[in-house]
């Protein structure tokens, strides 16, 4: 993200990318054959390349990411573009001011990405303790509902309690936890 002396990544991700580059990719000469790690945009897109996996793409204050990502799916063209957890809303500007220009394009291309798996702890009501299950979704588009069970001997376990073809609202998830059908 950025040039020169304003070249950065967001705090959660320093490392990310030393750590990649520092992991054993097998004896095979993966790095730099088939897995190659670059930046996001245009110029990263080769010929031969197949798929793009971004990880963690994200704006940040002061820096959209969204136009390099356009340029680089652009690029891409027919080939997968595939995304591990993005945070694609809207930052305020280094003036502390939200880009109106674009907005809506900006937010309409973040939208156009089809989520394929999404896991998500669920918690009771204003607290993050304790774990009360999870929702997860698996391509293609069915949402599971898992109720967390404490085991006698210390574990817990996740049990299926409910299936969505949609996302469930919170209304259904309830419902799903108290035993009904809706």
């Amino acid at each position: 993200m950025g040039q020169g002396a304003f070249a950065g990544i967001p705090l959660q991700l320093a490392g990310t990318r030393k750590f990649l580059e520092f992991m054993d990719w097998g004896d095979y000469g993966a790095k730099g054959t088939f897995i190659n790690i670059g930046a996001v945009g245009a110029s990263e897109v080769d010929k031969q390349d197949d798929m793009f996996i971004l990880i963690a793409p994200q704006n940040a204050v002061g820096n959209c990411i969204i136009d390099d990502m356009r340029a680089m799916t652009d690029a891409a063209g027919d080939r997968p573009v595939i995304l591990v957890n993005p945070r694609l809303k809207d930052m305020p500007g280094s003036s502390g001011v939200m880009q109106t220009m674009g907005r809506d394009m900006r937010l309409k291309y973040a939208a156009s990405f089809e989520t394929c798996y999404s896991f998500r702890l669920l918690y009771y009501a204003g607290s993050f303790y304790p774990i009360m299950g999870a929702l997860r979704m698996a391509y293609p588009n069915k949402y599971e509902i898992y109720r967390r069970v404490d085991e006698p001997n210390g574990k817990e376990k996740y049990v299926l309690i409910a299936e969505f073809t949609d996302k469930p609202t919170p209304d259904d998830i309830t419902s799903a936890f108290k035993g009904r059908k809706k």
